[in-house]
């Protein structure tokens, strides 16, 4: 888009050009000379703008036409486009960009464009809580998001139309009915137009907040470079940096002796005697049966030489406990211990079949059986005096009629 090309196009046309610049700018990084053609381009769409006077101070939202409301957004479009220009003095391009919010926001203001609620915050300057802060951000997202909504049913509805009108165009056309849509047509641009410039509003309050704060940090790091000097405090900030890293490899390497981590147990028969306390982990352990390690082909078949290595042929580990024998290797070992349990149960038979252990099951019964002889015994003669010796029979004697 070259200056001769701009003087000659129309408002119009201009307008549409510069748009798309904004929003490709907007939406993807674009490089400083096609964001400096935009804020030229909507530099002139302003300049012809105030030339033709389509705008009166004392017009409202109603008294301005369908086609002259898309034009209000020029001053909002300069600001987004001049807030992305790279320059050494920030704070200039961030006033630049301040006044062209501000003079958006008044201009909607006199259409009666902005909420009440924010037209009073904006006029306070800054709000009495934070609690009040946080609710205004809320009502403004909320009001984005409800903006964004419309618009895009606006389009899909546009679309639909179109579509229909299509399909329609093979009919016989009605005269009225081509009103009616024309009319339909006219009312739905207008509502997208007055929608886009509340979007706009919110971001434009939200990016003038943004860049009052970003112009206080600034003119405060300005202000303390001007009291200590450029020179010295760059100086100063870089030799504090410089001892700090020194002082950080210095320290790291002298514990680096210390801070190593041992070396982790491979083998799941020494864990298990770590855990129950058969064997230390300090202990070296020299087992057969290695984790198998998996890993690229290079690290797994050569030798690991290096700390490097190693790490690196670990990183594709399982992520459960392998086995540490084969399904061969645990069938020999419970043979083992079956054979070992066999020959102890033999062992216990024959001694339990042998002469010295009946001996000495047969004197403990031979003395039972006496005692139970005797007891039967003194039982018997027990009941031998009873019969002879009845109950009460020896007080009879001592009774009056005895």
């Amino acid at each position: 888009m070259g200056e001769c090309n701009m003087e000659d196009l129309p408002l119009p046309a201009l307008y549409e050009q510069a748009r798309k610049i904004h929003t490709t700018a907007m939406e993807s990084g674009a490089d400083q000379e096609f964001v400096r053609k935009g804020c030229e381009a909507l530099e002139k769409c302003e300049d012809m703008i105030n030339k033709l006077g389509l705008f009166s101070a004392n017009e409202t939202k109603e008294d301005i036409s369908t086609t002259n409301l898309k034009y209000s957004l020029v001053p909002f479009y300069l600001a987004e486009l001049t807030e992305k220009i790279a320059q050494d003095d920030r704070i200039q391009i961030l006033k630049a960009s301040q006044a062209k919010l501000k003079e958006f926001i008044s201009f909607c203001e006199a259409m009666e464009l902005v909420p009440e609620e924010e037209l009073e915050s904006y006029m306070q300057g800054a709000t009495k809580s934070v609690a009040d802060q946080r609710a205004r951000k809320i009502a403004r997202f909320k009001r984005q998001r409800a903006a964004e909504s419309k618009l895009l049913e606006i389009k899909e509805q546009k679309e639909r139309r179109g579509r229909s009108t299509k399909a329609a165009a093979l009919s016989t056309p009605v005269e009225a009915g081509e009103e009616e849509v024309l009319d339909d047509d006219g009312e739905e641009e207008r509502e997208a137009w007055l929608t886009t410039i509340s979007l706009a509003i919110c971001k434009a309050l939200d990016l003038l907040e943004m860049l009052k704060k970003e112009e206080e940090m600034l003119s405060a790091i300005k202000e303390r470079q001007s009291k200590d000097g450029d020179k010295e405090f760059s100086q100063d900030v870089l030799d504090e940096r410089a001892k700090k890293a020194e002082a950080w490899h210095r320290d790291s390497a002298a514990r680096a002796r210390f801070t190593k981590p041992s070396q982790p147990i491979t083998c799941a028969t020494f864990a298990q005697d770590v855990l129950e306390g058969r064997a230390n982990v300090s202990q070296a352990h020299d087992h057969k049966h290695q984790p198998l390690i998996f890993g690229p082909a290079s690290l797994v078949n050569g030798s690991l030489t290096s700390e490097r290595e190693r790490m690196a042929a670990k990183v594709f580990q399982p992520s459960y406990r392998m086995p540490t024998m084969s399904i061969e290797e645990a069938g020999l070992r419970e043979m083992e211990i079956m054979n070992k349990w066999q020959e102890r149960n033999a062992k216990l038979m024959e001694e339990a079949n042998s002469s010295w252990y009946k001996d000495k099951k047969s004197g403990p019964a031979e003395e039972d059986e006496e005692d139970d002889d005797a007891a039967q015994e003194k039982a018997r003669a027990w009941d031998d005096w009873k019969d002879e010796n009845p109950r009460g029979a020896g007080n009879k004697k001592l009774t009056p009629c005895g």
